[in-house]
């Protein structure tokens, strides 16, 4: 196996993780909507990851790196920290692989989402809610179970596996001239630059992220990593700051890094659910968030939406009396 702490994938490396990984994931379809093309005045494409097996994008990086692994690196299975999505991807992808699967998770994770990865096979270890004690908490994990580390995004076999669903975005579509994703550590985006650097290097790659989690719209700004150890947010996928790898393609690929604040990812988040009839995540609707706060930078654009997933803990949802938990 290649160095992860170094090595910075290819495009090859994503060709490669497609054929890995067709057998146990779904080419996601893409959706549009002329209610919202009306009310941006884009024409926007939406790649539902949250139709993706185990409900995330995530199952693609995961299953590259599960499959990936030789026999003799499989036998201690493989380990990592979550606050959700990630983690029930690679007990998915562990459990059709047959080997342990050992996550480090806050407590404050979905309930949701918690079960989705013992109902995969998980083993959770809880952790607080902050980076610093998801890490340390992990580093025990790992040195009691020796398991094969799968970092959340940090890790160049799950990016080339996230540049997959950008692969399959552009065979659906007639051509885009934006693609948006939400950002939180970079994975995704990552996995887009990868791709669309390659495929299609006129098309312009934007993030979006949480106003009050907005530690990588700051770090673009300022040129290097600027990391946040515990924001506060309902997306609570985007907690976690870029490393090494994602910042990597962030800072030579992306173009911007748009916020938008909790009530207006809230609004976002009911009119896809409403005008679409899709279930998301609120991580999911960030983009469209900004979307809708910056109508004019949109306007007449063909824009790719990667809709990222849709475990949501239908008992504490953003709009009701509940929240969706916190990291």
């Amino acid at each position: 196996m290649k160095d992860t702490a170094m090595y910075i994938p290819t495009f090859d490396d994503m060709l490669a993780a497609h054929d890995r990984i067709a057998p146990y994931i779904h080419r996601t379809p893409v959706l549009t909507s002329s209610f919202l093309n009306d009310l941006t005045g884009a024409e926007l494409f939406f790649k539902c990851e949250n139709f993706q097996k185990a409900g995330a994008f995530k199952v693609r990086g995961a299953s590259n790196a599960v499959f990936g692994l030789s026999q003799a690196e499989a036998q201690a299975g493989v380990c990592t920290h979550s606050s959700g999505n990630h983690a029930l991807s690679l007990s998915y992808a562990a459990g059709r692989r047959g080997i342990p699967c050992n996550v480090v998770m806050p407590r404050t994770a979905p309930q949701a989402k918690k079960d989705a990865v013992r109902g995969y096979g998980g083993m959770i270890t809880e952790c607080e809610p902050s980076t610093t004690s998801r890490e340390a908490v992990f580093a025990e994990v790992q040195a009691r179970t020796g398991g094969d580390f799968v970092h959340p995004y940090n890790d160049p076999r799950v990016i080339a596996g996230q540049g997959t669903c950008s692969r399959e975005m552009m065979e659906q579509t007639d051509g885009l001239d934006i693609v948006m994703a939400p950002i939180g550590g970079g994975g995704m985006i990552s996995g887009t630059c990868l791709t669309l650097s390659h495929l299609a290097p006129e098309v312009q790659i934007i993030a979006a992220e949480p106003e009050q989690a907005d530690d990588a719209a700051r770090s673009f700004r300022a040129g290097h990593i600027i990391a946040d150890d515990a924001p506060h947010t309902i997306a609570d996928g985007l907690k976690v700051p870029l490393k090494d790898l994602t910042w990597h393609f962030v800072s030579n690929h992306v173009s911007d890094i748009l916020t938008a604040s909790e009530d207006q990812i809230v609004g976002a988040m009911k009119l896809t659910w409403k005008r679409m009839k899709i279930v998301m995540e609120a991580s999911s609707a960030v983009p469209l968030a900004t979307i809708l706060a910056n109508k004019d930078r949109f306007a007449g654009k063909r824009v790719g939406i990667i809709i990222t997933g849709g475990n949501v803990d239908l008992d504490a949802l953003p709009w009701t009396n509940g929240t969706e938990s916190d990291q």
